[in-house]
């Protein structure tokens, strides 16, 4: 599976602009008076305005080539708080995926994971930058019942469950080492923060089962 694009909400698009402007390295792709968009690696990433009272929040995973983990988190480190696993401990290895991440907020609290994984041949030999992030590999979906969540995108586009993530009931990953909707429920928290997951609505363009499909995401 592969995300081609995702619409997010925001209350502030000019700090979104700066932060991923100046912060990621990423230009501006588009903008309007409402929406504003970049291309982060190969994934479109769409903010519009939303005047929610609640800032809307969610994750996402960027992939990075597999040998440029450590030198991403110094050139990120820079410019945000990286957010500790444990104690002093700031990457994260996920032995079952053979993968290994860290984590920061944007300026909207969005949750961010840079992740290398192993199993892909995607090293690079250019100093890491903005270029340097592939496309957005992954995107939470928070639902008040995970397994008829799952069951439903199952149904009506093909998915299959990811291999190398056991289920669980308040978390399920769907799709492939190329893309993954991960689902989770309100009562459980974005690792490896104490935040409650939430639901807020978002737009999905994937590509799977050699077609594109459009998923709209509007509440748990």
């Amino acid at each position: 599976m592969k995300i081609k694009e995702i619409h997010l909400l925001t209350n502030n698009l000019p700090v979104t602009e700066q932060f991923y402007n100046h912060v990621l390295d990423i230009k501006t792709n588009r903008k309007t008076e409402n929406e504003l968009s970049f291309l982060i690696g190969k994934t479109r990433v769409t903010f519009i305005h939303s005047k929610e009272s609640v800032n809307p929040n969610y994750h996402l995973a960027f992939d990075i080539p597999t040998n440029k983990l450590e030198e991403a988190l110094a050139w990120i480190k820079e410019k945000v708080t990286i957010l500790p696993v444990i104690a002093d401990t700031y990457l994260s290895d996920i032995k079952l995926w053979n993968a290994r991440s860290f984590y920061f907020y944007d300026n909207n609290e969005n949750l961010l994971e840079l992740i290398c994984r192993y199993d892909l041949l995607n090293q690079s030999e250019a100093p890491f930058s903005g270029d340097s992030i592939l496309h957005v590999s992954e995107i939470g979906i928070v639902t008040s019942n995970v397994q008829a969540c799952a069951d439903d995108l199952i149904a009506r586009y093909g998915l299959d469950y990811y291999a190398k993530q056991p289920k669980q009931d308040n978390f399920m990953a769907l799709g492939d080492e190329g893309g993954l909707f991960i689902l989770v429920d309100p009562n459980r928290n974005w690792f490896p923060t104490d935040k409650k997951a939430q639901p807020f609505w978002t737009k999905l363009t994937f590509f799977s089962k050699n077609e594109d499909h459009i998923l709209h995401v509007n509440h748990a």
